[in-house]
């Protein structure tokens, strides 16, 4: 009752799995990853002892196929279990037992694993694998469009429930402590996929690096702008406010609204902040 992709982007060294699934939460139990290992997907009457216990095996040197072979061969249940991987070096396995209700597949390619069971036809994995292969862009975005794309081509027959991304990179994670570059979860909604879509764009929008190309001079336009959203968030108050009134302000808000990431020196600004501060 769950499609699923697992990939890797040998560029930036990022793992990580994009899941649909008519279940609650279904990122509690499906995607596991750790960077310099690799990414799991286990799915279908899920083993969860998987995840951890494929992590290990790959970090320890194996491939994404002897690690699938283990895994299988110390499970009674193996037939009806579902696990996509990729390892260290990006090299995908998946298998579908053969328990798994119809329609249950998965394909590989190129740094991808696309696996679901309990769907409409072989196309959503099909989509997934096609759309993945030829979408530019961050491993997020190609996972993110996969997953559309694959609920679009039919997905999982019995409905949308619940969506997750989960990707992690060396130091990635918040402040640099951990791997967790990105874990976002929808548990329960109508379009779970598209949510997700939604809640990813928020997530890069608060802490994705700024765009040198959209690092502004406060001055001009700029500056009447920023004058203008301040005052009416009540940031600010007077017509005609000093420079450090203007920074203290900007500081002020951007501290609230948590968009550390895109704060700039004084006399510039993110307007990516500027446009979100014109729809608040």
């Amino acid at each position: 009752m769950t499609f699923s992709i697992v990939g890797f982007d040998p560029i930036e060294k990022e793992w990580g799995i994009a899941v649909q699934s008519k279940f609650l939460a279904v990122g509690a139990v499906v995607p596991w990853a750790k960077a310099g290992a690799g990414a799991v997907a286990t799915q279908s009457y899920a083993n969860t002892a998987y995840g951890p216990k494929a992590l290990e095996l790959m970090e320890q040197g194996k491939s994404a196929q002897e690690t699938l072979e283990l895994l299988v061969a110390e499970d009674p249940d193996r037939e009806m279990r579902q696990v996509g991987l990729i390892d260290a070096s990006g090299n995908p396995a998946s298998f579908t037992g053969k328990a798994c209700y119809d329609w249950a597949g998965g394909v590989t390619g190129s740094h991808f694993a696309a696996q679901g069971n309990i769907l409409v036809d072989e196309e959503t994995v099909q989509a997934m694998a096609r759309v993945f292969t030829e979408t530019k862009g961050t491993l997020a975005e190609r996972l993110l469009a996969a997953l559309d794309a694959g609920q679009e081509a039919g997905g999982d027959s019995r409905g949308k429930q619940s969506a997750a991304l989960y990707i992690v990179k060396e130091k990635g994670g918040y402040g640099g402590f951990n791997d967790r570059y990105i874990d976002l979860r929808v548990d329960d909604h109508p379009d779970p996929i598209k949510e997700l879509i939604r809640i990813y764009q928020l997530q890069q929008l608060y802490f994705a690096p700024s765009n040198p190309e959209r690092i502004a001079s406060i001055e001009g336009e700029v500056k009447e702008d920023l004058i203008h959203h301040l005052s009416r968030l009540s940031y600010l108050s007077g017509e005609t406010p000093s420079k450090e009134e203007i920074f203290k302000a900007l500081t002020a808000y951007i501290h609230t609204e948590n968009f550390e990431m895109r704060e700039q020196s004084v006399g510039f600004i993110d307007l990516e902040i500027l446009e979100y501060m014109k729809k608040s």
